[in-house]
């Protein structure tokens, strides 16, 4: 049996680490009140030493496969991406300056990003273009962790691992236990040791990964403080990271075990690479608040996600492209914005070009400055709005706005394929000004 699941093991890239805000060139927005927990006097600790187990001597270089052997489900849906959406387009470095990296044979088009986390050629690739070989996806192959405390105000990064890298992130990375038990969200009578974790079933499992260093706005890989700090905090809803990105079926949680059907995750984590996720994350609404004048607002409002958009990685960005069309379709007048995380913990900018020379990251902190100030993110719950009057004379128009999510806003602009429409609105347009 282990050796027919084993064989269901298949790998795919171009999943970005998660994989956010002050606002630049002064437009208005909507503040939002962020909760304020007592922050304790450091990091949350991670275990120096792992206890072994007898049932899982690997610790977290166990492979999925083996969990998989009782679990299929789970792990088809891990492994394959059954039930999703999800779809990974070809990705590119930077223009022609890096090619873009190539899958391995016999890709899944839809595992799960956690599957792949080993084995995904992008990021090994950007850290090998950027960061000088150094190690810093940690998250993609982490040592068991105490699950942090959700009031923490900097939790610390996971231990990595040394062997087993190509794993990835496994059913063990997330389900063992320091002391080497399996947690999770209900009693099991199951033939390993177990224990229950409430908090398996609550966004602070998701903490270690997605909340690098201190909560600092408009910063990459602040989602789940995002969540924290914009969204449960202030009361926007209760929806935990597992609502919406595990979405839950009825069912056993080992098929030919005697367990009982009940509410289970679904082990997808859709993201940004899944429309239905990206489709109900942001609504825009276009405008001509005076007749009298060919000014447009755009509303851009987060509506369905429970931390900003875009979240996670620096790479990924929203644009927004207006432009106005006369009667013939031809373009008079256009503008575009763009909404994306900081590379560290200030705005990206070209004034800091020549510091960041000195860094040791250099080459990532220099990308993302080169590009110059942007948009920051559009946080949870908060309505951005947005001004433009293009000089036209009196007449008839077209005004015609479109939403555009980008996983990879640094490679050449001409690349369209990694590119997705989430919105796109056209409306009459008529100045008169006599």
């Amino acid at each position: 049996m282990r050796a027919s699941v084993a064989a269901l093991v298949v790998f795919f890239f171009a999943r970005p680490p998660f994989l956010v805000v002050l606002l630049g060139c002064g437009l208005a927005w909507t503040p939002l009140a962020s909760a304020q927990p007592t922050p304790p006097a450091a990091p949350a600790p991670v275990p120096a030493v792992i206890a072994s187990s007898g049932d899982f001597p690997r610790g977290t270089a166990t492979p999925a496969a083996e969990c998989g052997a009782c679990h299929r489900a789970i792990f088809r849906e891990y492994a394959q991406g059954f039930g999703s959406d999800m779809s990974y387009p070809r990705m590119a470095l930077r223009g022609g300056e890096h090619p873009a990296p190539a899958p391995p044979a016999g890709s899944s088009v839809a595992a799960s990003a956690h599957a792949v986390a080993g084995t995904d050629p992008w990021p090994i690739h950007a850290r090998e273009a950027e960061e000088e070989k150094r190690k810093c996806n940690v998250c993609h192959f982490p040592r068991p962790f105490a699950i942090p405390e959700r009031g923490v105000a900097e939790i610390a990064k996971p231990a990595p691992r040394s062997e087993a890298q190509a794993e990835g992130i496994t059913c063990a990375a997330c389900h063992l236990t320091p002391e080497g038990r399996i947690r999770g969200p209900h009693a099991v009578q199951a033939p390993h040791p177990t224990v229950v974790d409430e908090r398996m079933s609550r966004s602070e499992m998701c903490a270690f990964c997605h909340a690098l260093g201190k909560r600092v706005p408009g910063k990459q890989t602040q989602t789940y403080l995002e969540w924290r700090d914009d969204f449960a905090g202030p009361g926007l809803g209760r929806q935990q990271c597992q609502d919406c990105h595990m979405p839950r079926t009825l069912r056993k949680t080992a098929e030919d075990a005697d367990v009982p059907v009940r509410a289970v995750a679904r082990h997808l984590w859709t993201g940004g690479h899944s429309g239905q996720r990206l489709g109900s994350a942001l609504s825009l609404v276009v405008l001509q608040p005076r007749r009298d004048r060919a000014g447009v607002e755009l509303h851009l409002l987060n509506v369905g996600a429970g931390h900003s958009v875009p979240t996670g990685s620096n790479r990924r960005a929203i644009f927004l492209r207006c432009r106005i069309l006369d009667g013939r379709g031809k373009v008079l007048a256009g503008r575009e914005w763009m909404f994306a995380p900081w590379y560290g913990p200030r705005p990206d900018d070209r004034a800091f070009l020549k510091e960041d020379e000195q860094r040791p990251d250099r080459v990532a902190a220099m990308q993302a400055d080169a590009q110059g100030p942007h948009e920051a993110p559009i946080r949870a719950g908060e309505e951005r709005v947005l001004s433009w009057e293009p000089k036209v004379r009196d007449g008839s128009y077209t005004v015609e706005a479109r939403l555009i999510y980008d996983l990879n806003r640094y490679d050449d602009p001409r690349f369209e394929g990694d590119r997705r429409e989430l919105s796109r609105i056209v409306l009459p347009l008529v100045k008169a000004s006599r």
